[in-house]
């Protein structure tokens, strides 16, 4: 305590040295301030408008997950009537004589006594080779 006691004076002498250099340069600043926070606050804008744009959560961003959400609801609406149109097929199939008769018909080629079933045979997709494109 005593060493800061006896050192204090020579402190104060270099703190007064200090403020004598540095006063004409916070003089200038001083009589810039003006510039100087219209400056920061043109810089602090630039940078905010950047940040809402194009940041994580911008408006950039925002937008093409508005667009995958629209996506994704049109595409649950269509698997939302599959769905419906399925369960009402199934409900047909458990309960509904005629259309077990069509599926056995139309999957398994079952036919009535006295009927016949024509079946055309699958198409075979030619390959094209290099000369046919040319």
């Amino acid at each position: 305590m005593r060493v800061l006691v006896e050192q204090a004076p020579r402190a104060e002498v270099w703190l007064d040295g200090l403020v004598l250099k540095l006063r004409p340069s916070l003089k200038v600043l001083y009589a810039i301030r003006r510039r100087i926070a219209t400056g920061a606050i043109a810089v602090f804008s630039i940078w905010f408008f950047v940040h809402v744009m194009f940041g994580a959560n911008g408006m950039v961003v925002y937008r093409q997950k508005k667009a995958e959400y629209r996506s994704l609801q049109r595409e649950i609406g269509g698997l939302q009537q599959d769905n419906q149109r399925f369960t009402g097929q199934i409900k047909a199939l458990q309960t509904d004589p005629k259309a077990i008769e069509k599926e056995a018909r139309e999957q398994l080629h079952y036919a009535r006594p006295g009927e016949v079933i024509f079946v055309s045979p699958p198409s075979l997709a030619i390959p094209e080779s290099k000369s046919a494109r040319k």
